[in-house]
């Protein structure tokens, strides 16, 4: 009887709060579908030219021009890193209502880099061109389009529009890869690129500007009497940092960033040294975007009202046995395949779960500038990952150690993440 009362009381509560969630779903203002559906599409081509594009370009550069892993790795940091300083105050420019000039203008400017990187004949220049590039992913890939939509309907209601942009994103790879590598062998890496340029500014640059409208965001949210204004920009960072569940948040996304930019960079070369051809390379990696897309379907499906903290820390666990899988898979396209597939929907929800942590777990206030300051360190870390994994391959003379290496991060991202969840609000 003694416990009947705490019982009492935990059930009531949890009843009040998915009545408030299902209250804010029903009042909340809803994005278009065809403000989703522009967004998504121009995903899909910027994260597949400007990510997944890469590795079969650096592939091809070092053919042709005998440039060394590291060196063609090295350009890729460097851009990167420059793309973790940038994600702050672009997240913070969003939050202000200049998410349309943003995006677009970065996406123009990012294919006219592509089209200089295509004439690059020196390794100065190489590295200048990927260096600016860097910054235009974090104006343009996931984080700035989160952002948009959170401003558009507001932080707690953006739950329906990032998954349903994460389901297009998810098929970048799928898309892409193939017509990439297809480029490389009737065109070459050099007419690849300037084909992917032209992508960028027509298609992004076009779907990016008729998408995102300022004067159609939801209001900010007021605050109730008495009490203080919603924090922003810096303020709402460091009201963030207060909480322990921001830091395991962090540590679970710096993690994840050297699991899967280690992974996602070296995988085609991975699998040409495990024994298959680049056909058989190429069909292992169209498995993945699918697989994304199976796997936020299953989100949106079964676990659209269940809490983040409780769908990622089910979902973190995956990566680590999916390593695993990598690691002990025979040479075989269609086992290779089915641990690719396995990985690849865990990527995908776990896309969503980082899109809705920040409100859902730390605050929901100042989303753009707040996930800005995690995805940061987290671009910082996708930056010198393929890096250290080239020299780390270079010294170890093949994969077995990177693959040891993503595994002990993979286990960092599990322990991150479930101190953020056990120490999140709400």
């Amino acid at each position: 009887m003694r416990l009947l009362g705490p019982c009492r009381r935990a059930c009531g509560r949890e009843v009040q709060l998915l009545s408030e969630r299902r209250v804010r779903a029903a009042s909340a203002p809803d994005a278009p579908g065809w403000f989703i559906s522009a967004l998504g599409a121009a995903q899909i081509c910027s994260w597949g030219t400007l990510f997944y594009g890469f590795p079969l370009i650096a592939e091809a550069m070092r053919t042709d021009l005998g440039w060394s892993k590291p060196t063609l790795y090295g350009a890729a940091s460097i851009g990167m890193l420059l793309a973790g300083l940038a994600a702050y105050p672009v997240g913070t420019a969003i939050d202000r209502g200049h998410g349309r000039v943003l995006m677009p203008g970065a996406s123009v400017l990012a294919g006219v880099l592509l089209v200089a990187w295509s004439q690059v004949e020196e390794l100065a220049a190489f590295y200048l061109v990927l260096a600016v590039l860097g910054c235009m992913q974090a104006a343009t890939l996931y984080e700035p389009a989160f952002a948009v939509i959170a401003r558009r309907v507001g932080p707690l209601n953006a739950r329906k529009g990032i998954t349903a942009l994460t389901l297009w994103g998810g098929f970048a790879s799928t898309v892409f890869i193939p017509i990439i590598q297809f480029l490389i062998e009737t065109q070459g890496w050099r007419g690849a690129l300037m084909a992917m340029g032209a992508v960028n500014v027509i298609v992004c640059g076009g779907l990016y500007f008729l998408a995102i409208d300022p004067s159609r965001d939801a209001p900010m949210r007021s605050a109730e009497p008495g009490a203080p204004s919603p924090a922003l920009g810096r303020a709402a960072v460091a009201a963030a940092m207060r909480r322990p569940a921001y830091w395991g948040l962090m540590l679970a996304w710096v993690s994840y960033a050297f699991a899967f930019s280690s992974l996602t960079y070296h995988f085609f070369p991975l699998l040409l040294e495990r024994g298959l051809d680049s056909s058989g390379a190429v069909a292992v990696l169209a498995v993945i975007g699918p697989a994304q897309v199976a796997g936020r379907i299953l989100v949106r499906a079964f676990a659209s009202e269940a809490p983040v903290r409780s769908v990622g820390s089910g979902i973190v666990i995956v990566f680590p046995l999916a390593v695993v899988g990598f690691s002990l898979a025979p040479p075989e396209v269609l086992v290779i395949a089915a641990v690719a597939a396995f990985y690849g929907a865990a990527n995908g929800m776990i896309t969503i779960v980082r899109g809705m942590a920040v409100p859902e777990m730390v605050t929901r206030d100042g989303y753009g500038a707040v996930n800005g300051s995690l995805v940061a360190p987290m671009n910082v870390m996708t930056a010198l990952a393929p890096l250290g994994a080239a020299l780390l391959w270079q010294a170890s003379g093949g994969y077995g150690a990177v693959l040891a290496a993503i595994f002990a991060g993979s286990l960092t991202l599990c322990a991150g993440f479930w101190f953020a969840a056990a120490r999140s609000k709400g």
